[in-house]
């Protein structure tokens, strides 16, 4: 009873429409209307089950329209509800997790079903008015910048890509509490978060105790890695960190990136010391000749898909 109060209130009203029903109000194909739904990571539905709302039968209508008058076609519409999908959903689950944990920890808060109920309605509003407002100033960043950039298209451009992660993160997990773990997660992501917003890079995606990020310029990507190993150096919560950076064009897909610069720059990060920053080639090529950065040539190694890899050691340059 209490789920389906909160689903009721989280959905916008009941679950009123078949599949069917929903696809014929909606002027969309029951198979179109299922690829979307598949797409966004939802189960399949029996054809006389009633699980659609008023909500999903006005997002049906936005997508149709938008395929349309010729903003997006049906493949673009798809993939791009996958990838709100699959990143929404994450969200989801991080927030309802943290609802959770309040609602534990301040047991006061929640007497009966009905201020449970009450709760959800007074938070949830201001979780997604942050979502928006999130949203809408990173889309201006992103608008922003593929606007002015005329000679690169908006999927493709030329990046720093960076890795970073954890030393020895894996041993620490097989000794340390989940409590201990949940800890320096917590400090890395937020450590991760400062430092490469300061230096105007962009986090990609944290992958455990690693983080992918890029940054336009070739001195912002290497100030960011410096300044990344040595603020966490200074934290005596962390384990020290290490890095790896290349350059080159970059493809990127719906918030991810791809191409051989970022599995270079993975390489990079495997081989590289405790504390230190290894960069490819092209990236010291870049920085050559600055001033504020030493690079060094090291001796060429083999890793997997690179059997003479030749990595630089990116260093400060002495004061």
């Amino acid at each position: 009873m209490i789920q389906e109060r909160i689903e009721d209130l989280l959905l916008g009203g009941p679950r009123r429409y078949t599949r069917a029903e929903i696809a014929e109000l909606a002027g969309v194909a029951v198979d179109r209307a299922t690829e979307l739904w598949h797409s966004l990571g939802f189960a399949t539905v029996d054809d006389d089950a009633r699980v659609f709302t008023d909500s999903d039968l006005t997002a049906l209508r936005i997508a149709d329209e938008l395929v349309r008058s010729g903003i997006t076609d049906p493949g673009q519409a798809t993939s791009t509800a996958r990838m709100l999908g699959q990143h929404m959903s994450r969200l989801a689950e991080s927030q309802a997790s943290m609802l959770r944990e309040i609602l534990q920890a301040n047991p006061g808060l929640v007497t009966d079903e009905d201020a449970l109920v009450e709760f959800v309605a007074r938070v949830v509003p201001d979780l997604e008015r942050l979502q928006t407002f999130a949203w809408r100033r990173h889309l201006a960043a992103h608008a922003g910048r593929g606007l002015v950039m005329p000679d690169e298209g908006a999927a493709t451009r030329h990046e720093v890509v960076g890795f970073a992660d954890m030393v020895g993160f894996t041993s620490f997990t097989r000794r340390s509490s989940e409590a201990e773990l949940v800890a320096v997660l917590d400090r890395f992501d937020a450590l991760t978060a400062v430092v490469v917003a300061e230096n105007h890079g962009r986090i990609v995606k944290m992958i455990g105790d690693e983080v992918l990020f890029v940054a336009d310029e070739a001195e912002q990507g290497a100030e960011l890695a410096l300044d990344l190993l040595e603020r966490a150096g200074q934290d005596a919560e962390l384990p020290p960190l290490r890095a790896g950076l290349a350059y080159g064009r970059v493809l990127s897909r719906f918030g991810d990136i791809y191409g051989s610069v970022v599995n270079l720059a993975a390489r990079l990060t495997s081989v590289a010391r405790p504390g230190s920053v290894l960069i490819d080639r092209d990236l010291a090529e870049e920085l050559a000749g600055n001033p504020r950065f030493q690079v060094r040539g090291r001796r060429p190694v083999a890793v997997r898909g690179y059997a003479r890899l030749r990595p630089s050691l990116l260093r400060r340059a002495p004061r």
